[in-house]
């Protein structure tokens, strides 16, 4: 409940009494929230159990406590256990065995690996590419699927991918996901992309492999697919599904439910317009239930699993709202237990009604915080795009926004660039915390993102300065000519791909901004596919190397798309951040921008995070990006005068 207290006002020795008013969020206050994760439901289903994981500024550390909640929800319970109600998926169904991922050394990479007299050497040696990733050098050591008794404590495990340099969990991002047991304990199946150097670096190609415990044969069940295979899981039948990706090289690339039956291999999703971001099964195993993003939002759908190869089934969309369905933990009867969130609220767990799409807060654990707090409003806007097209842009207005005054506004542009602006909350770029702070902001679904269509999701590849910078200017242009948005005062923000839409807005704005702010952003094409680490990024999107004077797209990209080429053009004030330990946007792109401003005598600051990667995960530090954030537009557009 809202704390309305009586407070004191003390001025020229009188005494009045006053209301205290809600207040706004805070960067505190957003960097301290709970983070919720489920671990999963009881063996019985009547219980979610889940964490919740908050940081402290002042020791900069991170606690988590773990509670459980009836499926119909109630008040959680604290679990001293930490959540040992839920059965453990990498234990064997018959419970004699356990999976576990392990670091094996492969190769000799570093000096003392190579030289036993230098053991105080610092220096790693390397004959291929693959050398690094996300923010790790490679230094020869792989993750690795362990096979392990579930009694015998000293057992070492049987390294099921022994002698192999390929990692399971994929790296950088792979967790316990990307292995499972077959439903008679008989088998393991695991992902990973088994390619090395070159071949790795510019390849999709990850596949599923099965593991036969007593034959101890490894084979590929997905061979025949040259994109990415992903994500298995059985249904209560024994049924296989998975997700896969066509095309090698494509990481944006249409990702669709594949099902093994008897007769072959069926793709669930292959003439439905949209991409699938996770699944589970239905409990009896008729079904698959899936959450994608749809018009600017991410929803839960079901599907029904053919009895044969030859039927078709049609998606039916469970949940609608203006809000996120960002996860499915798992069905509990008529209820499908899930993940939600908007740009006014962090991530809760959920319970969804399958058939009446009806929604139940189940966890709470932010509630305190948000019920003392003024809320945004948040409008969905559909904007005409240069070629004619509908383009849905989301509108987050300040707390207790008035329509007869002017505020400043900023442009948003999303990273991905196929990631989809949703209703997300991030802990960094934070709508309500920015509206809070007294701006408006505009954020387009411009071309390049999914929920809009596949054609929609691919227009953008080899066409990055093109239609979606058209995209972009139509939606502010769109807002701007509202009479509560103060034209005088506009800005320009975004990282990764909008950081790149930053750097290339900066010289063919016309004047539109007064500033500008690009996280992590690509500045210089030649040398971003000189450095950055999975070269089927930049090969897919770009076109191609520098170097092939051939390839008329690739060309095409380092000239005309290159804001580089263009910084002479650049005229308004930029703060640009960077994380040193980024090796997807490497270092060098934000200090190329940041010198080129600075010889210019353009106003700019460098922002610099030498032990962040291409986000920024520390407490403090992400209370400092904030803070200059906010402390860059006061200067820059709030208190610009007219």
């Amino acid at each position: 409940m809202k704390k309305n207290l009586i407070v004191l006002l003390f001025s020229t020795g009188m005494i009045t009494f006053g209301i205290s008013q809600s207040k706004v969020m805070t960067p505190e206050q957003l960097i301290e929230l709970n983070r919720v994760s489920a671990v999963g439901l009881t063996n019985d289903g009547s219980q979610v159990v889940y964490k919740t994981s908050s940081f402290d500024l002042k020791t900069n550390t991170r606690s988590s406590r773990t509670f459980s909640v009836s499926v119909h929800g109630g008040d959680p319970q604290s679990l001293d256990d930490g959540g040992k109600l839920v059965r453990d998926k990498n234990l064997s169904p018959d419970g004699k065995w356990k999976l576990m991922a392990k670091e094996v050394k492969l190769q000799n990479v570093s000096g003392l690996d190579h030289y036993d007299d230098v053991p105080n050497s610092n220096v790693y040696i390397y004959n291929q590419l693959n050398y690094r990733h996300w923010d790790t050098w490679e230094d020869g050591s792989y993750s690795h699927v362990m096979l392990q008794s579930a009694t015998d404590t000293l057992d070492s495990g049987i390294d099921l991918m022994e002698g192999e340099p390929f990692d399971c969990p994929q790296k950088p991002f792979g967790g316990d996901e990307d292995y499972i047991w077959s439903p008679d304990s008989k088998s393991v199946l695991y992902v990973t992309k088994k390619l090395a150097g070159t071949e790795y670096a510019v390849s999709t190609n990850s596949d599923i492999y099965e593991y036969n415990l007593e034959t101890k044969q490894t084979k590929n069940l997905t061979a025949n697919n040259r994109g990415y295979d992903t994500h298995p899981a059985f249904s209560s039948k024994g049924t296989l599904a998975w997700l896969q990706m066509e095309r090698d090289g494509y990481e944006s690339d249409k990702n669709d439910i594949i099902v093994r039956l008897p007769n072959g291999d069926v793709n669930l999703t292959k003439d439905w317009d949209g991409m699938v971001n996770g699944f589970i099964w239905s409990g009896d195993g008729s079904k698959i239930y899936y959450n994608a993003p749809v018009g600017g939002t991410v929803q839960a759908f079901q599907i029904d699993v053919p009895v044969g190869s030859g039927t078709k089934s049609k998606p039916k969309q469970i949940s609608e709202g203006q809000f996120d369905v960002n996860g499915i933990i798992g069905q509990s009867g008529e209820h499908l237990i899930v993940y939600r969130r908007d740009m006014n609220h962090a991530t809760e767990i959920y319970n969804l009604n399958i058939e009446t799409g009806a929604m139940q807060q189940l966890s709470k654990a932010n509630n305190e915080v948000y019920e003392d707090i003024k809320m945004s409003k948040i409008e969905k806007r559909m904007v005409k795009t240069t070629d004619g097209k509908d383009m849905v842009t989301w509108v987050i207005y300040p707390p207790d926004f008035d329509p007869t005054k002017k505020y400043p506004t900023l442009l948003y542009c999303q990273g991905g660039p196929q990631g989809a602006l949703s209703q997300f909350y991030s802990f960094r770029w934070n709508f309500q915390l920015m509206a809070a702070n007294g701006y408006i902001i505009v954020a387009p679904n411009r071309r390049g993102m999914p929920g809009h269509g596949v054609e929609w999701n691919e227009q953008i590849s080899k066409d990055y300065g093109g239609q979606n910078m058209d995209d972009y200017l139509s939606a502010i242009d769109a807002i701007a000519k509202e009479p509560y948005v103060d034209t005088d005062r506009l800005g320009c923000v975004g990282a990764s791909y909008g950081g790149y839409s930053v750097f290339y807005l900066a010289s063919r704005h016309e004047g539109r901004f007064q500033s500008f702010i690009s996280h992590d952003g690509i500045f210089n094409w030649r040398s971003m596919y000189g450095t950055t680490e999975e070269l089927f990024f930049v090969n897919w999107d770009l076109g191609g190397a520098y170097w092939d004077k051939e390839n008329a797209a690739a060309q095409k990209t380092y000239a005309e798309f290159n804001p580089i080429n263009f910084v002479d053009k650049w005229d308004t004030p930029i703060l640009i951040i960077q994380g040193g330990k980024d090796f997807r946007v490497p270092i060098g792109q934000g200090l190329e921008a940041f010198q080129a401003a600075q010889l210019q005598g353009i106003q700019s600051r460098l922002l610099f995070f030498p032990e962040e990667n291409h986000w920024v995960l520390s407490a403090q530090n992400s209370l400092v990006w904030q803070r200059e954030f906010f402390k860059w537009l006061q200067e820059t557009v709030k208190d610009v005068k007219k």
